[in-house]
């Protein structure tokens, strides 16, 4: 039988190394996966570009990684919620890609879907826009904004079966799902794990054939 759960977070994230592309969910604290981001931490893998909402605020979170220079760059639609990196960017130590929120999330839809980008009317006539291609369609002009994809993505949701097959708690399912799709390894860290069948079909979100590995964490708040 399939059995996608793994004993520990370091289990997890086997296969991380320095130079990766990480997508992290979370929206604000929400959906944060803490356990899966402290183990991170501890292994201690350089050079990597993480893709997230924001850059966390001061501490349990992306912050960490930040300060201990695990990070590169930062591809996110608000990175002044932490201090560190908004250090770390003065000094010149740490690069950024903004992006507007829905264009990030459709970018990694793109990914997920293999499509070649998206065409965006957000950025056009803009600093993010500077230097994309940009394409009229009917008297209107749209950037063409490439897809976002990641060698690993850890997520945080509420209910696992053994399948792989996820449930979300309210806002902490922003960003999950559509990660889910656009990475080569998928990692969940869930506050509970139930046998194959007692997840409702109808209320799966993110189907098991997308992700790889289950990991039980805290409970969710």
């Amino acid at each position: 039988m399939i059995d996608k759960q793994v004993a520990s977070f370091h289990d997890a994230i086997e296969g991380l190394r320095s130079g990766a592309t990480i997508m992290v969910s979370g929206f604000g604290g929400a959906g944060m996966p803490r356990g899966l981001v402290g183990a991170v931490l501890q292994r201690g893998p350089r050079d990597l570009t993480v893709i997230s909402n924001n850059a966390g605020f001061r501490t349990g979170d992306i912050s960490d990684w930040l300060a201990a220079g695990l990070v590169r760059k930062m591809v996110c639609s608000y990175p002044r919620s932490s201090p560190t990196f908004v250090r770390l960017y003065r000094e010149r130590r740490i690069e950024l890609e903004l992006n507007p929120q829905g264009t990030l999330v459709e970018r990694m839809r793109a990914a997920g879907v293999g499509l070649g980008g998206i065409l965006s009317p957000v950025s056009v006539g803009t600093l993010l826009g500077q230097g994309k291609p940009v394409h009229t369609i009917d008297g209107r002009d749209y950037v063409l904004e490439k897809p976002l994809s990641a060698d690993f993505a850890i997520l945080c949701a509420r209910r696992a079966d053994r399948f792989g097959n996820l449930t979300y708690n309210k806002t902490a399912r922003n960003f999950g799902p559509v990660m889910a799709m656009a990475a080569k390894v998928v990692v969940a860290e869930v506050a509970e794990i139930v046998a194959p069948g007692h997840i409702d079909p109808e209320v799966v979100v993110t189907p098991g054939v997308l992700v790889d590995r289950v990991v039980l964490g805290s409970p969710a708040p």
